[in-house]
């Protein structure tokens, strides 16, 4: 997978090009920024290499920022000291170094008529050189290169975490073939190979655990810090590092196309589609270039009209400087880069740049109950069993004519019989339920529609009051007992359903089970607000009236969640394990399971919204100060361009801020995993 940087303020500014494909981010190109061009891509091209981002002091592309600040700072001495000539050559080759990385990309968007700020920088330099002010032009090139370029280590900086989670993924493999054991290359593995994978080694693709038994670190892909236990046929996801014991892995996807590539990929996609505020910055800053434009050749011509050309236009240029919007067209890429890159880190892959400004209006939150509030694992919860009937008794003879059975509960019943034996002319009468002989005993099970409970009715009703599903058993036409089974609630889910109303979001639960079951499991979560029986389309209709109302989130796993996914103001997939069409309906993927993770990317994407906000009006400010002041005299070339760069790094710094995680998720990742899966 090809890691490209995404665009950044350059389409801010100017007009997309025609024909581009939305769909994909394309590489940012030299040139294609707002102001100015974008330095090389330090993104590896292929898919083994993920070169970091190099300390500043050897950053090859802070140089020319760096040698035009030299040569600025000593040509600035020497002036002060009288020696002119030399001070000269110095200022013109600090603006020479800082306008090598602006000038040649707004000439080339020039000739494909697109208007950035790197041209009203570009226009205003030479202004300020005809005018026979080189410093001045040398300043304003070295300060708008720096913010530049560091902009650019902002934004490989928010993508650091994105390209460690490939390196995640060890470059060879041990593979089981006919002839031994092999290596190859990780990303030569194909679904079904089997890969042998030892003690402390990382898992190289999705799978599922043929042989052995260990524990696995997924703590790089899902937060999670304690180790997970797994056995023969427990999934396991690339990434993960293996414990003490050698296992045997099937893989159910190729190297290159796992649930960490897919992670990488949705979060390549970030910038793609943009949320409203960047829009709103978009409006704002594309007609402000022509009108800056417009507004400084007028100032101009107001100079010819007095009769003192010389001054006007000089006003003219340092107009054209203050009223750039650079800092507006950067407020929001820089922001979002960051947090959708941080999020990623902590198991929040957010799709784009529009979901994540969405994520921090939402005001309420619809839960799917199956595989979200539970943990989408029926197990046996309660036992009823009949006068001289052993609990033991019940569940052995339930669990032997269960165990070949493919029905849903059976393999919860089978898992919970103390003894395993085996049934014989088993007959399974679909819809019903099933009949066979264990040591001699007639055995029946089935629901209470098939099998009448009897003198147990009344624990029948009880048991499915509480949300349990009941199996009747029969023992040579006798009831010999009631099966209680049920889903159970995740451990964290009242907990999830307590932090989102502490911060004013309402919550609703969504569930095709029948009233009854699904009022027990939401008054055990905290819930009030319950719709049950909700076919797909129903779930959908629920949403769409959330959200007409106000700012709704579904959270969901199943491929019935799909159009309810795709239908909310942003859809929430839980967990990689949910359906392909969950995941793809969705605007958001949690990589882990736990529930908390819900406030706690609510919060993140909250404060995101916050600094975007104060970063578009802090630009406009800048703008809406430093116009007047320009336009009367107050404030020099110098001057203005002082205060406009410095506003627009501490714009990109304040966007960076974006990326630090929130205090519930650094809650979250100190709770051992045990009690979060």
């Amino acid at each position: 997978m090809e890691l490209t940087r995404p665009h950044t303020a350059g389409d801010a500014c100017c007009a997309p090009d025609p024909g581009r494909n939305t769909a994909a981010p394309p590489a940012h190109e030299e040139g294609d920024a707002c102001c100015g061009p974008a330095l090389p891509s330090r993104a590896g091209a292929d898919d083994d290499e993920h070169e970091l981002r190099p300390p500043w002091w050897r950053d090859l592309a802070l140089l020319p920022s760096a040698l035009s600040g030299l040569f600025l700072i000593i040509g600035y001495a020497f002036e002060w000291s009288g020696i002119e000539i030399p001070a000269l050559v110095l200022h013109a080759a600090a603006l020479l170094a800082g306008a090598y990385t602006f000038v040649p990309g707004a000439i080339r968007r020039l000739i494909r008529g697109r208007l950035g700020v790197g041209l009203l920088m570009t226009i205003a330099a030479i202004g300020a050189v005809l005018l026979g002010h080189v410093g001045e032009a040398a300043t304003l090139a070295f300060l708008f290169s720096l913010a530049e370029a560091l902009e650019d280590r902002a934004m490989d900086r928010a993508k650091e975490g994105l390209r460690s989670l490939l390196s995640l993924i060890p470059e060879t493999v041990r593979v089981s073939r006919l002839a031994g054991d092999t290596t190859i290359p990780a990303a030569d593995v194909r679904e079904l190979d089997i890969l042998i994978v030892g003690a402390g080694e990382r898992v190289a693709t999705d799978g599922v655990v043929v042989e052995g038994r260990s524990s696995l670190d997924t703590s790089a892909i899902t937060g999670e810090s304690i180790p997970v236990d797994v056995d023969p046929g427990d999934a396991v996801a690339a990434g993960s590092v293996n414990g003490a014991s050698t296992l045997r892995i099937e893989a159910t996807a190729d190297g290159r196309d796992n649930s960490l590539t897919q992670i990488v990929s949705l979060v390549e996609q970030a910038h793609a589609r943009k949320g409203d505020r960047a829009r709103l910055a978009d409006r704002i800053a594309r007609p402000l270039v022509p009108v800056v434009l417009i507004a400084a050749a007028l100032v101009a011509v107001f100079g010819f009209i007095v009769g003192d050309p010389s001054t006007w236009i000089e006003r003219a240029l340092v107009v054209l400087v203050a009223a750039s919007p650079c800092a507006l067209a950067i407020a929001v890429p820089v922001t979002v880069i960051s947090a959708i890159g941080s999020a990623s880190r902590f198991g929040v892959v957010i799709k784009s740049g529009e979901a994540f400004e969405q994520l921090g209006t939402i005001r309420a939150v619809a839960l799917d109950k199956t595989g979200t509030l539970t943990r989408n694992e029926p197990a046996v919860v309660d036992v009823r069993s009949a006068d001289g009937i052993s609990r033991e008794d019940l569940l052995t003879w339930a669990g032997a004519v269960e165990a070949t059975s493919s029905h849903p509960l059976a393999a919860a019943i089978s898992a919970a019989a103390p003894q395993r034996l085996s049934a014989e002319d088993v007959m399974e009468d679909a819809g019903h339920g099933i009949t066979g002989h264990v040591d001699g005993t007639l055995v029946r099970v089935g629901s209470i529609r098939w099998l009448d409970p009897g003198a147990l009715k009344g624990a029948a009703d009880d048991m499915a009051e509480k949300g349990m599903t009941v199996v009747v058993v029969e023992a040579d036409g006798r009831i010999a007992g009631l099966i209680g089974i049920r889903d159970e609630l995740r451990p964290e889910s009242a907990e999830t359903v307590r932090l989102l109303q502490d911060a004013g979001i309402g919550i609703t639960m969504l569930t095709g089970d029948n009233e009854r079951t699904a009022r027990a499991i939401a008054a055990e979560a905290g819930i009030s607000d319950i719709r049950a029986e909700q076919l797909p389309a129903d779930k959908a209709a629920v949403i769409e009236q959330l959200a007409a109302v106000r700012p709704t989130a579904m959270v969901g796993d199943g491929i019935n969640d799909a159009p309810a996914l795709a239908t909310a103001t942003v859809g929430i997939a839980m967990g990689l394990k949910g359906s392909a069409a969950a995941i793809e309906s969705a605007d958001v993927a949690f990589t882990g399971s736990d529930l908390r993770l819900i406030p706690g990317a609510l919060a993140h994407a909250r404060r995101g919204r916050r600094i975007m906000t104060a970063n578009i009006v802090l630009a406009l400010a800048i703008i809406v100060v430093l116009f007047p002041l320009a336009l009367f005299g107050v404030l020099g070339l110098a001057g203005v361009v002082l205060v406009h760069e410095i506003a627009e790094v501490f714009v990109i710094l304040n966007g960076v801020r974006a990326a630090r995680r929130p205090a519930a998720l650094r809650t979250l990742a100190e709770v051992p995993a045990h009690a979060r899966v």
